[in-house]
C-alpha cells in the first residue's frame, strides 16, 4: 500500500523526526511506500497534491494540531500521539493498512476539499478550530495548549541564553551595563569587550520576547490567528508589571479564551469579514490589558517574586532534594509534559533572573542540573550497550549509538526505543540516574546561563568539571541500574530452564 503521514510534537526537536524514520523503517519492511511530512522545528516540504491522491491512508502521529488537514479530507486515517510510531511503528502501520482496507469509496465531498466539523481527519468547521481534537479531554487540551506555546517558545530560550552566555564569557559580568548607544555609535571589532557587549545586547532583545511569544502562542493554540494579537499584548503587559513567566502563562489563556468567545459570536454579515481582522483583535486585546493591568498584575507578580525568593533562598539539602526531583521529572517520560515542566521551570528562572543579573545565582543551579539530568538517560543506556551487548538487541545496540550524540546534545528523547521495549525496567533505572546527576550537580553548586546545548557549551558552565563529573556518575548509575534490572529478569526465567545446555545459553 501507500501511506502518507505527517508527524509533529511539542518542541519539534526529537519526537518528530524519531517517529518519520520509525514509520519509514516500518513500511520498508512490510513492503509499503510511505511519504512523511515532519512539521517540526527544521520544517520540510509539504506533502505533493499527487501523494496526498495516491495514498490509501494517512497517518497522523502528532501531539499537535496538524497544520492545512484540510488537504487530507476524505482519507482514511490513523490518529496517534507522536510516540505511537516510536514504541511500534508497524502496528501504527497495520491499523493504516485496516482503515484503507475498510474504507468506503470517497465521499463527493472529498473531492471539493471539503470536509465536516465532526470529521476528525480534517477539514473547516464552522466554528475556528483549536489545536485539539475536539474530543480530547480538558486535561489534554490544557497541555497541547501550553505545549504549543513551549515549543515555540524554546528557540528564543536557547537562542538569547546561549548568546547572553557567550557575552559573560568574552566580556566579563562587566558588559551587562552595556548600552546599545555603546555598540551603535562606536564599535571597535578588535575590542573583545564590545563584541561581549554585542552579544550580550542581542541574546537581551532576543530574551524579551520570551514571555511575549509563549503567550502569544499559548492564545495562538486556543483561537488561532484571532488570539495572537490580544496574547502578545497579555505576555508584554506580563513583562511590564512583573508578573514574568507566571503572567505570560494566565496571559495567554486569558486572551485565547477571549478572542475564541469573540470569534464564536452570532453578528450580523455587515461586520462578519471585519471580525477577525480588526474587532476581535481590538475587543480582545482591551479585555486583556485590562485584566493584566488593573485586575490580575499585581497579585501575578507578587507571586512571581515569591518564587524568585524561594528559589533564591534553597541552599544546601533543599537544593540538593530539588536537584534529585528535577532531575527524576526529566528522565520519568523523556520529553513529555513532566519533563517540559522541569525543564519550563529551570527556564523560568533564568528569565526572573533577567539578563543582566551577574554573579552565582541558584537559578544558575538549577538550569545546570536540569540539563545534566536531561542527558544522563540517552547516555547511561548508551554505556550499557556497550558494556553489555547481549542484554540488548540489535535494533537497541544501533540505537545505543545515536543515544551517545543525543545524549550529549541534551536530547532526553535518545533513550525513548529503549524505554518502550523495556519500560518496567528501563524507566525506573533511567529516573534513579538523572536523580543521582541533579543531586550531585545541585550540590556542587555548578551553574549554566546558556539553556540548552549540552556538552556542546561546557566551556559556557560555572565549574565545568564538577558538571562532567555529576554527568558521568549519573550516566554509570544509569547503565549499571539497567543492567541489574536486566539480570533480574533473566534470573526469573532461569527455573523454567531444562537442560545445562539450554541454561548456558
Amino acid at each position: 500500500m501507500r501511506f502518507v503521514a505527517v508527524t509533529s510534537c511539542p518542541t519539534g526537536i526529537a519526537h518528530t523526526y524519531m517517529a518519520a524514520e520509525a514509520l519509514e523503517q516500518a513500511a520498508a519492511r512490510a513492503g509499503h511506500e510511505i511519504q512523511v511530512e515532519t512539521q517540526g522545528a527544521a520544517g520540510s516540504p509539504p506533502l505533493s497534491a499527487e501523494d496526498i491522491a495516491a495514498a490509501d491512508a494517512v497517518v497522523f502521529a502528532a501531539d499537535l494540531e496538524v497544520r492545512d488537514k484540510d488537504r487530507f479530507a476524505g482519507k482514511p486515517f490513523v490518529d496517534v500521539g507522536v510516540k505511537a510510531p516510536i514504541s511500534d511503528a508497524d502496528a501504527v502501520l497495520e491499523r493504516a493498512a485496516a482503515a484503507a482496507r475498510e474504507a468506503p469509496a470517497a465521499p463527493a465531498a472529498a473531492a471539493s476539499g471539503a470536509a465536516g466539523a465532526s470529521d476528525p481527519a480534517g477539514g473547516s468547521a464552522p466554528a475556528p478550530a483549536t489545536k485539539v481534537e475536539s474530543g480530547a479531554g480538558v486535561g489534554t487540551r490544557i497541555r497541547q495548549w501550553l505545549m504549543t506555546g513551549v515549543s515555540y517558545m524554546i528557540p528564543f530560550v536557547a537562542a538569547g541564553g546561549i548568546l547572553i552566555a557567550l557575552a559573560f564569557m568574552i566580556g566579563g559580568y562587566g558588559i551587562a551595563d552595556a548600552q546599545p548607544a555603546d555598540v551603535v555609535e562606536g564599535f571597535d571589532p578588535l575590542s573583545a569587550t564590545e563584541w561581549g557587549a554585542l552579544l550580550f545586547l542581542t541574546g537581551s532583545a532576543v530574551f524579551g520576547f520570551l514571555v511575549p511569544v509563549l503567550a502569544g502562542f499559548i492564545a495562538f493554540a486556543i483561537a488561532d490567528r484571532p488570539g495572537l494579537v490580544p496574547g502578545f499584548l497579555g505576555g508584554a503587559a506580563a513583562v511590564t508589571v512583573g508578573a514574568g513567566f507566571l503572567g505570560g502563562l494566565v496571559a495567554g489563556f486569558l486572551a485565547g479564551f477571549v478572542a475564541l468567545g469573540l470569534t464564536r459570536l452570532k453578528v450580523p454579515s455587515a461586520i462578519r469579514s471585519i471580525m477577525p481582522v480588526v474587532v476581535t483583535p481590538l475587543v480582545a486585546s482591551f479585555v486583556t490589558g485590562l485584566a493584566m493591568f488593573v485586575v490580575l498584575g499585581r497579585p501575578l507578580a507578587a507571586l512571581m517574586g515569591g518564587l524568585t525568593d524561594w528559589l533564591g533562598s534553597l541552599t544546601g539539602g533543599s537544593l540538593i532534594l530539588l536537584g534529585a526531583l528535577l532531575g527524576a521529572m526529566m528522565a520519568f517520560d523523556m520529553g513529555g509534559p513532566l519533563n517540559k515542566t522541569a525543564y519550563t521551570f529551570a527556564t523560568a528562572g533564568l528569565t526572573a533572573v533577567g539578563a543582566g543579573a551577574s554573579g552565582a545565582h541558584v537559578e544558575f543551579t538549577v538550569m545546570a542540573a536540569v540539563m545534566a539530568a536531561g542527558m544522563t538517560p540517552p547516555l547511561g543506556l548508551a554505556l550499557a550497550t556497550v558494556v553489555r551487548r547481549k542484554a540488548f538487541t540489535q535494533a537497541e545496540r544501533e540505537n545505543g549509538k545515536a543515544a551517545w550524540v543525543l545524549g550529549a546534545s541534551f536530547i532526553t528523547e535518545g533513550a525513548i526505543p529503549f524505554a518502550a521495549a523495556d519500560p518496567l525496567r528501563v524507566i525506573p533505572a533511567i529516573m534513579a540516574g538523572s536523580a543521582v546527576t541533579g543531586a550531585l550537580t545541585a550540590g556542587l553548586g555548578v551553574t549554566l546561563r546558556a539553556p540548552h546545548g549540552g556538552i556542546w557549551v561546557t566551556p559556557l558552565i560555572g565549574h565545568p568539571l564538577l558538571f562532567l563529573a555529576a554527568l558521568a556518575v549519573g550516566t554509570v548509575v544509569t547503565a549499571g541500574a539497567v543492567l541489574a534490572l536486566k539480570s533480574l529478569r533473566r534470573k526469573e526465567k532461569a527455573p523454567a530452564v531444562e537442560t545445562p545446555q539450554a541454561a548456558a545459553a
